[in-house]
């Protein structure tokens, strides 16, 4: 009977410990989205395995783009200043989505931790992408999103981007004249996005007429031509652009002809025309769509590789600058910036290089 009582009281203290232990045990990670998952859905988070020294590969599909180049530089001064980066490797050349996916590729193929990528598709890209998220490869997709499962998506919002500037256009107009759209690259996710966004805006004022809808490319040879074209032949009221904007106020300096209102981005260029020619008649709106974009996706991408488990979609809101509204877009211009770039470099808290200075010089880790 006391062995009986010595090993009941053993057992006992053994069960007692057991559950001790088990009730000690830390709570699941949580998930990208902020909610913790049941214990049986999914494992606690693993460490990272390192923390800094990364291979960041940027695919970017338009050359000679004003705005693109300042994006990669963006990449570049973001990666610079974390102090984590070892190595930035940019693929740059003119595309479509298959040569995209061969790009991306010939990333995945060096071994690079994370890819940054300006997507030339919507969908057609996610095999590839998936395909490096299975390779524990974060991806981030920055100014236009994919649908991929598993990627990154910063972006400004493309929608609302066209849609505030078009109403601010028609109201301009009294809610009545004729306007030509000009718009990026046909069948990319941002002038997708933005086209909607100029349709939306055109529901609410039915006596607006869109007498030409053109592709530009972001192409500015393109754009001059087919903006004197438009000029030297319709009776237009306004134009709306996707970010061609102080090309279609040079073919009407080049005409000769009157200023419409021009919407556009907030391209230096363009923001210093609606500063120095206010008083020759030019009416204008710059809505924000910041090159910067690709610092926000740098940082998301160094946030996921370094555990830190960014949220999958981040959202930036343009704003809208308009004549007449002389401090605002004073502060937005520097004379002595490329005339393609923004000076809109500083996204708290993503962005954590030297302003424009850092971003136009255009050095990555090494260079």
């Amino acid at each position: 009977m006391k062995h009986s009582s010595k090993l009941s009281v053993i057992l006992g203290l053994l069960l007692v410990l057991a559950l001790a232990v088990t009730g000690c045990a830390a709570p699941p990670a949580p998930t990208a989205g902020g909610e913790a998952p049941a214990a049986a859905e999914a494992p606690a988070a693993e460490a990272p395995a390192k923390m800094s020294g990364f291979t960041i590969g940027v695919s970017n599909t338009l050359v000679g783009n004003g705005w693109r180049e300042q994006m990669i530089c963006a990449i570049k001064a973001e990666a610079k200043a974390s102090g984590l980066v070892d190595k930035v490797v940019v693929v740059n050349r003119n595309g479509g989505p298959t040569e995209q996916l061969a790009d991306i590729e010939g990333l995945i193929s060096q071994g690079v931790d994370a890819i940054i990528l300006n997507p030339t598709d919507r969908d057609g890209l996610n095999a590839v992408i998936e395909a490096a998220i299975a390779q524990s490869i974060v991806v981030v997709a920055i100014d236009q999103a994919v649908t991929a499962k598993g990627a990154y998506v910063a972006t400004n919002d493309q929608t609302a981007y066209a849609r505030i500037g078009a109403e601010w256009l028609f109201e301009q107009l009294g809610g009545k004249g004729k306007v030509a759209e000009m718009r990026g690259i046909d069948g990319v996710p941002a002038d997708t996005d933005r086209h909607n966004g100029f349709q939306e805006a055109l529901a609410k004022y039915p006596d607006i007429e869109v007498v030409a809808s053109v592709f530009t490319n972001w192409d500015p040879t393109t754009a001059a031509q087919q903006a004197l074209d438009l000029i030297s032949t319709q009776d237009l009221d306004g134009f709306w652009t996707s970010g061609t904007d102080s090309t279609v106020v040079e073919q009407f300096k080049s005409a000769g002809k009157p200023f419409v209102p021009v919407v556009g981005a907030d391209n230096n260029a363009f923001i210093g025309y609606l500063l120095e020619l206010a008083d020759e008649g030019l009416v204008g709106a710059a809505v924000t769509n910041p090159p910067a974009i690709g610092a926000v996706g740098m940082s998301i991408a160094l946030d996921a590789l370094t555990g830190k488990n960014p949220p999958l979609e981040t959202l930036l809101t343009p704003a809208l600058f308009a004549t007449g509204d002389t401090e605002g877009l004073t502060k937005l211009y520097a004379p002595d910036e490329q005339p393609g770039w923004s000076t809109y470099v500083d996204i708290p808290p993503y962005t954590h290089y030297n302003g424009s200075a850092d971003v136009s010089a255009c050095k990555g880790p090494g260079e």
